[in-house]
């Protein structure tokens, strides 16, 4: 299995019995053929929502119709290369060489048969992303890269009121840092990126009479302004995408990273069940649709109701989506070796450990199995010895907690390099187990300040993780800090870590921050009464109590670490 489809493609389906519904969206092409515009339109969609996989089946069918359909090839070819969350040093090998033989073919083509002023400069500027001899080298990628992003830049010189064509030229430069585009720390654009002129193109388009209903446009802006000082600007245009294209379950999916940096987490969950439900309409249509890396997708559609619920006190919710989540990681799924599954999905298996520990349930956590395969779900058998030995130590069970604190210790070294916690390596996030793990330990064991310092370690590691979404550490390590620092009567230091978590001050960047999450507004509130701050607390009552209504557990403290309201009052 590989992210572009074998030759030869099947006979293309009945284009009046198509089971998926993609809204309106489409941009008339250079062909005779009502059918090839179709399924080109379908392509294109399916392109703009990341499911390459898909798009590639539709441009295919769009070229049975009409093999001379430029515009089709060029589909072709954009589909079946790097993008935004797949660079060319993603590809393992055998993707790699069924890519570059789509899509040099189908650049070219797409070059022979345009006609178009517009086609013919988006199809030059695909053909010239692809090293001419097909190495497997990545400085010739990276030539790649820039010969497209010079090409698109010509074509947005000449074009620059098509909407696609500002569409790929953005997505071109993004190219040069995915993922890397603001310094989380400065708000700055990143000095590799060429975030500014990114944002001028975006905004252009989105100052275009069409711009609400260009999928394009507005999933690409989002991505833009995730990662921004600013994520609220990309409101309008998140609730714009949210159901513009009904069936393509990534771009339902979208609008939830924005609603997530803006605490609107019931909006985050309800956006993502739909994304489930129409990922999981594109499974039932085929079994094998269960089995290509557009689970990917489905799997990171999963992870955002989960966080939510986690943030809003929902447990049901996110140990619900949990249990939708792993039916699809099948050990026949995770075994597939290109790509390779297990090094980008493993990680999904542990939520279930990370919901377990945010709602406390120490017991629940004590009763899940080992896999039987511990080395090859080397991820999924550190994070089950972290999760138990939380709950051993939480249970005042000392002398086992720290029996599987050494089981942790060595299970992470049999973490293998090739796994991936996209964007952040598996070291990056053990790192923070292990400094939260010794911090409970050494404080349950009296050790309070030893504790605090690997506390305040677990939180410098984590706000100085690679942004994603979810957050690499599903927990913010503030909530048992400030939780555990009220427990000793320190209510100043826990008020200073309850603001900065919700955004209060400015002592985080913008992406760190969890405005509205109902964990560190009881803290934060518990702390302003205690401390004689009435008049803020009575601010802050509101908030919390709005969060309160929709948690279904009762919440007493921002984690469950704390055994009692205070020592020291």
């Amino acid at each position: 299995m590989t992210q572009t489809q074998s030759t030869p493609t099947p006979p293309p389906p009945d284009v009046d019995a198509y089971p998926y519904n993609l809204g309106t969206f489409g941009l008339p092409v250079r062909t005779a053929s009502s059918t090839a515009q179709r399924w080109f339109d379908r392509g294109l969609a399916w392109t703009y929502g990341f499911h390459h996989i898909e798009a590639e089946r539709c441009f295919r069918y769009a070229l049975a119709a009409d093999p001379e359909c430029a515009m089709a090839w060029w589909g072709l070819a954009y589909a079946a290369g790097p993008n935004y969350n797949k660079a060319w040093e993603m590809f393992d090998a055998a993707e790699l060489k069924a890519a570059l033989a789509t899509c040099h073919e189908a650049g070219a083509n797409a070059v022979k048969y345009a006609v178009d002023p517009v086609e013919a400069a988006l199809a030059r500027a695909i053909a010239a992303r692809f090293p001419a001899d097909r190495v497997d080298n990545e400085k010739e990628y990276v030539k790649g890269n820039t010969a497209f992003a010079a090409a698109m830049e010509d074509a947005y010189k000449q074009f620059g009121e098509h909407l696609d064509v500002a569409v790929v030229f953005a997505d071109s430069l993004m190219a040069f840092a995915p993922w890397q585009l603001w310094d989380l720390a400065t708000g700055a654009p990143k000095k590799e990126s060429r975030t500014l002129e990114i944002q001028a193109v975006l905004e252009r388009a989105l100052a275009h009479p069409s711009a609400t209903a260009h999928p394009g446009v507005l999933h690409f802006y989002i991505h833009l302004m995730e990662l921004s000082p600013w994520p609220e600007k990309a409101l309008v245009p998140a609730d714009a995408l949210r159901e513009l294209i009904p069936d393509a379950g990534h771009l339902r999916h979208m609008p939830g990273h924005i609603d997530i940096l803006t605490g609107d987490y019931r909006r985050c969950i309800d956006g993502n069940l739909n994304a489930i439900d129409a990922d999981e309409k594109y499974v039932a249509q085929d079994p094998a649709n269960a089995l290509d890396f557009y689970a990917f997708y489905r799997l990171h559609d999963y992870t955002f109701p989960i966080y939510a619920a986690m943030f809003n006190g929902q447990f049901k919710v996110a140990i619900d989506t949990v249990d939708r989540m792993e039916a699809g990681l099948t050990d026949e799924f995770l075994r597939i070796e290109s790509p390779p599954i297990m090094d980008w999905m493993e990680g999904f298996a542990t939520y279930r450990v990370h919901v377990l520990v945010r709602f406390g349930r120490w017991d629940d956590i004590l009763a899940i199995k080992f896999p039987e395969d511990r080395a090859f779900y080397c991820v999924t058998t550190t994070f089950l010895h972290y999760g138990r030995a939380l709950a051993l130590a939480l249970t005042d069970r000392h002398d086992e907690a720290v029996a599987e604190q050494a089981l942790f210790r060595a299970a992470r070294k049999t973490i293998l390099p090739s796994r991936q916690a996209f964007p952040n390596t598996w070291t990056s996030i053990v790192d923070i187990a292990e400094e939260m793990l010794e911090g409970e330990i050494q404080y349950r064991a009296g050790a309070h300040e030893t504790g605090f310092e690997h506390l305040r370690k677990s939180i410098s590691l984590c706000d100085n993780l690679i942004y994603a979404e979810p957050w690499g550490w599903m927990q913010p390590p503030r909530h048992a800090y400030a939780a555990l620092q009220l427990e000793q009567g320190n209510v100043e230091e826990a008020a200073k870590a309850y603001a900065e978590d919700l955004g209060y001050s400015d002592a985080l960047p913008r992406a760190v921050r969890h405005p509205n999450n109902v964990w560190a507004l009881h803290g934060y509130h518990e702390c302003l009464v205690r401390l004689g701050r009435t008049a803020e607390a009575s601010i802050i009552k509101p908030q919390l109590e709005l969060a309160l209504a929709v948690a279904d557990v009762q919440v007493e403290s921002s984690c469950y670490c704390r055994q009692v309201n205070s020592c020291c009052k």
